[in-house]
Order: C-alpha cells, then sequence, then structure tokens
C-alpha cells in the first residue's frame, strides 16, 4: 500500500517549487514576471547552445553562412520561413533562409512568429518584453506593443511567461543581431489551427489568430517603417520517439519528402488559405509543428513571390527520430 504521508510530502516538494497550481505556483510567476519586466527583456536561454562569448558566437555564424551558397534571390525579401530545429542539425537552412538578408537594409522591426511547444496559451500568446541572446539584447517595439496591448488588453499576455522556455523566438536572435544589430522586435507564439482552441472564462477569453493579425496589422501600418517578418518552423517529426512504430528508413524518408514538397507546394502559391485546407484535409500525418505561424505569416505579408531556397531531413543513425525542415523567402 501506499503510504499517504509520503505522497503528501511528495505534493509538498511539487508545491515548493511551483510544479502544482495553487498560490506558490503565482508567488513564483508574478516574481519571475517582475523580474523579466525589469529587466526589459527574457534571458538568454536556447541560444546560448551558440556559446556565451560574443567573438565566438559571431565566427560560428560566418562559418556558417560562409559555407551556405547564395541562393541569388532576385527580390527584396520581406519574410522568411526556418527552422527553430536545434543549430547542430538545423544550421544549413537557418543560413540558407538569412543568406539574403545580411546584404538588406536594416529594417526597423522584424516580427517573429513562433509556435507555443510547451506553455500554458491555448490562444495567440504576445509578450510586453524583449529577448537576450549572446549577441545582446533586443528591445520590444514599443509603440507597436503598445497598440496591440491597448486592443487586445490581459488576453494576449496573460501567458507570457511560456516564452520562459519556448525556443522557436529565441533560436533567431543571433542570426537577427548578426544581420542588423540589435534591431526591436515584436514575438507571438501562434496556435494550430487544425486544433479548436479552450476558453477557460469569459475573463480570460483568448486571442485567436485572426484577431492578432487584424490589431498587428493596423499597428504596423499606424507605426510606419519597414518590417521583416519571421515564421519560426520545423516541418514533419517521424519516428519512434513520435509515437509512430517503425524506425526511419529510405522508404519512409523519400515519402516523408514527398508529403512535404506536396504540402510546400500549396505555401509557395502565397495563398494561406489554400495551404489551410490542404493541411486540414489530410489531417496533418507527419506532424508539422509550425503550420499556424506559417499561414500567419502569408496573411501578414499577402507576398507576391514566395521561393523555396533549401530543405533537409535530418535523421538519426538508428532512425528512432526525423525532423524536416525548409528555407523559404517571400517578397
Amino acid at each position: 500500500k501506499t503510504d499517504v504521508s509520503q505522497l503528501i510530502a511528495l505534493t509538498q516538494g511539487l508545491d515548493q517549487i511551483g510544479l502544482l497550481w495553487g498560490p506558490t505556483f503565482e508567488r513564483l510567476e508574478a516574481k519571475t514576471l517582475q523580474r523579466i519586466k525589469e529587466s526589459g527583456s527574457f534571458p538568454t536561454n536556447a541560444s546560448a547552445s551558440l556559446g556565451t562569448d560574443e567573438t565566438m558566437v559571431r565566427e560560428t555564424i560566418k562559418g556558417y553562412l560562409d559555407q551556405t551558397e547564395d541562393p541569388e534571390l532576385e527580390m527584396t525579401v520581406r519574410g522568411i520561413v526556418a527552422p527553430h530545429l536545434d543549430y547542430e542539425r538545423g544550421w544549413p537552412n537557418y543560413a540558407a533562409a538569412y543568406y539574403n538578408l545580411q546584404h538588406q537594409a536594416k529594417p526597423d522591426r522584424v516580427v517573429i512568429l513562433g509556435t507555443n511547444h510547451f506553455g500554458l496559451g491555448d490562444g495567440v500568446v504576445f509578450t510586453e518584453s524583449g529577448f537576450q541572446s549572446p549577441l545582446g539584447i533586443c528591445p520590444i517595439d514599443q509603440p507597436v506593443a503598445d497598440h496591440v496591448l491597448k486592443e487586445l488588453g490581459r488576453p494576449v499576455i496573460i501567458d507570457q511567461l511560456d516564452f520562459m522556455a519556448e525556443h522557436s523566438i529565441e533560436l533567431h536572435l543571433p542570426w537577427i543581431q548578426y544581420a542588423y544589430g540589435n534591431v526591436p522586435i515584436l514575438a507571438a507564439l501562434i496556435p494550430d489551427p487544425l486544433h479548436s482552441m479552450i476558453e477557460d472564462d469569459e475573463e480570460n477569453e483568448l486571442v485567436t489568430t485572426e484577431v492578432f493579425l487584424n490589431v498587428l496589422t493596423g499597428a504596423l501600418e499606424q507605426a510606419g517603417g519597414s518590417t521583416l517578418f519571421v515564421s519560426s518552423a520545423d516541418l514533419s517529426h517521424v519516428g519512434p520517439q513520435f509515437g509512430e512504430p517503425r524506425a526511419v528508413d529510405e522508404q519512409r524518408r523519400f515519402d516523408v519528402e514527398r508529403h512535404d514538397r506536396d504540402m510546400m507546394g500549396k505555401f509557395l502559391t502565397g495563398d494561406g488559405e489554400q495551404f489551410l485546407e490542404a493541411m486540414n484535409w489530410n489531417r496533418n500525418p507527419t506532424r508539422w509543428c509550425s503550420i499556424g505561424n506559417m499561414a500567419a505569416l502569408l496573411e501578414l505579408i499577402q507576398p507576391d513571390q514566395v521561393e523555396l531556397i533549401d530543405y533537409r531531413q535530418a535523421v538519426d543513425e538508428q532512425g528512432r527520430c526525423m525532423v524536416t525542415s525548409a528555407a523559404m523567402a517571400m517578397g
């Protein structure tokens, strides 16, 4: 039989470190949020995998770019799709997506659209803070953020601590900073449109992607200037690590690439509705994780041209896990 005293001790221990809902969790959450507000930015986390020395990080990124073929894009790039895969596996597509940006004029701001992998937020999650990386601090674009918050209020930032453990925003910062320095940014986590959102209560009504994009578009138009948009997106996730019964073999890699290219073909039309219809019809069998922010990127930019620069499959030697990603640009 289970000793009740052991369960009580375990529960108390979990509560002390904020792993249970309740007053302790709320107190620690408020304390952390206050610390972020005072500093003005979320601390360095995932991007530290490039190193902590600024010179070394810049040399590493330069090395990646030096190994990358010039995509020779005949357009001014207004937005990119690039991975949030770890740098070791994903650097070829980070470098391919950011290659041309290092030769373009510095934008007034960068909007990064990410995916909420582990957080509490079920709708769009926005933040009123900037972000740190080993290359410095990208501050929030205050005028645009103020406009968004005035229109949408507390519901859009109630879960902004989700950004603390979220890598899909931060992993892009060193690449942006390498090209442009500590440019102002705006970050949002966009939900998967193939899954219905759950509204907790009327007071904390969730913000839908459609509502958020309408408000953000208006805020950007009012602010003026130039904006670069980034969709932080990984594609397929297959293999036993993601619940599939078979290891990833050559046939599986072939089938996944065919599916990926079919879906990317829908995205490359620049028609977000067509892309979402295709994804909804096939029920996302290979678990693309960033459908929401990819579709949002098309809605924000309304591109005249979308171009695939590179496509990669990252698979381990045992075939337990394969994640695919792409580099795309639009103008």
